[in-house]
């Protein structure tokens, strides 16, 4: 019988977390721009737990670091995946990293809009 049909239930969501901090420790330790981000977030996440003024403010403040961290793994997964293929140069290569920067980018910049709309008002 296939393994897909052995994995079921509490197993298959067991072995799930299992890849999932697989996962997480290997950006850690291959991923220098994701060990900085990570370092932030031990700061930040709890500082916006603490200047939070209720529930939405303190999910938002914390959150949108949490999503900057979510975007460069996925932005770790694309430039693995890319790299994979080999060191050449590629034209369609290089845009799917660029596009996955301008991603994190992104994340930083909402997560920077949040903390700056909230702590003004």
């Amino acid at each position: 019988m296939s393994e897909y049909f052995e994995n079921r239930g509490l197993l298959r969501a067991w072995r799930a977390l299992g890849y999932s901090l697989t996962g997480l420790r290997s950006a850690f330790r291959h991923e220098s721009a994701f060990r900085q981000e990570v370092a932030l977030a031990v700061v930040v996440v709890p500082l916006g737990l603490w200047l939070g003024q209720g529930g939405v403010e303190k999910a938002l403040l914390a959150g949108s670091w949490l999503l900057v961290l979510i975007v460069e793994l996925l932005n770790s997964a694309i430039e693995a995946a890319v790299d994979r293929f080999g060191p050449e140069q590629n034209e369609l290569s290089g845009r799917a990293k660029d596009i996955a920067s301008a991603a994190v980018l992104l994340s930083i910049l909402l997560a920077l809009l949040v903390w700056g709309l909230l702590l003004a008002d």
